[in-house]
């Protein structure tokens, strides 16, 4: 009799312990399960359009680096559930394998990723290295092709990248990248008359559109059909639109001139482009700041520039 009572009551205190550790544990799991996702990655996409780059937060499974890795690489492939958008590793091109050292990752991407579309691939290595930036540990990305340094169209590596290459000095983050094109005029051969070219590029929007279109104008042309019109190493100063007149001041390099062009071609190279924008009508040149400047001895920079159609090929 007596060691029954004491059998049962071994038993109601194992159930009462065995009880007390289910509802600790129903209490601690959440929260432990919680601490561990609560961490969120912002995951880069491009737009369906892709002229832009939008983020959507993920919250990741994994916690470590060597663990994080595959998981973001394989959401950054996923179709995102947002329809307007598309995943940023796409059926295009694949990450053939990854490497860290230290603090860098360098992504190892086939052959294929050399074809994307200039706009796009700017906008998709953006998406990538924002994104996995973000891993712990992960604080510089570089980019292979089966091996080979990635390289920019001129053939020189492009190297390392960080979450701040895509910012500019504003604070602004890459999703203010946007997709514009643009009516440029280049030198013909004979250096004798104008060349509309066409132009799509990816540019910061936060850059008035009357100072791209200078950028470019002084970059050249791509194409193998039209010259280049101003020294390359001239500088921007400045470039401000009042009243329909675009005001573009330059530095003394504008004055010298390496290519075998007119003065009107320089000078209406510059004016067309302007003018093809909605709020130009008319142009002034300046040299630091200074317009009572002869530009070959043959031009006075005083002068407001409309278009000219008479060059035009």
């Amino acid at each position: 009799m007596g060691v029954g009572v004491k059998s049962k009551k071994r038993n109601t205190v194992i159930l009462f312990v065995v009880l007390v550790a289910c509802m600790l544990c129903a209490c601690t799991a959440p929260n432990e399960k919680k601490a561990k996702n609560d961490k969120t990655i912002e995951i880069y996409y491009l737009n369906k359009e892709e002229t832009r780059v939008v983020m959507e937060e993920y919250q990741p499974v994994e916690t470590t680096t060597e663990a994080l890795l595959p998981e973001i690489i394989g959401i950054l492939g996923t179709q995102p559930e947002n329809v307007d958008l598309r995943a940023t590793i796409t059926d295009s091109y694949s990450v053939l394998d990854y490497s860290v050292e230290e603090s860098q990752l360098v992504l190892n991407l086939d052959v294929r990723y050399l074809e994307l579309e200039a706009t796009e691939e700017v906008l998709t290595r953006a998406a990538l290295v924002r994104t996995l930036t973000q891993i712990p540990g992960i604080e510089y990305v570089s980019f292979a092709i089966e091996n080979e340094p990635l390289q920019d169209t001129m053939g020189n590596p492009i190297g390392t990248m960080t979450a701040g290459t895509f910012i500019d000095n504003a604070g602004t983050e890459i999703n203010s990248y946007e997709k514009v094109k643009l009516h440029l005029y280049f030198a013909n051969e004979k250096g004798d008359g104008l060349i509309e070219v066409n132009r799509t590029i990816v540019y910061n929007s936060n850059i008035s559109l009357e100072k791209l279109v200078v950028e470019q104008v002084i970059t050249g042309p791509t194409n193998e059909e039209s010259f280049p019109t101003i020294n390359p190493e001239s500088k921007i100063m400045s470039v401000t639109v009042k009243d329909g007149i675009c005001y573009v001041n330059l530095d003394e390099a504008f004055l010298t001139q390496p290519y075998n062009v007119s003065s009107e071609v320089t000078i209406y190279s510059l004016v067309n482009s302007l003018v093809e924008l909605s709020n130009v009508n008319k142009v002034q040149i300046s040299i630091n700041g200074k317009t009572d400047v002869m530009y070959r001895e043959n031009t006075d920079l005083t002068t407001f520039f409309e278009r000219n159609l008479e060059l035009i090929q």
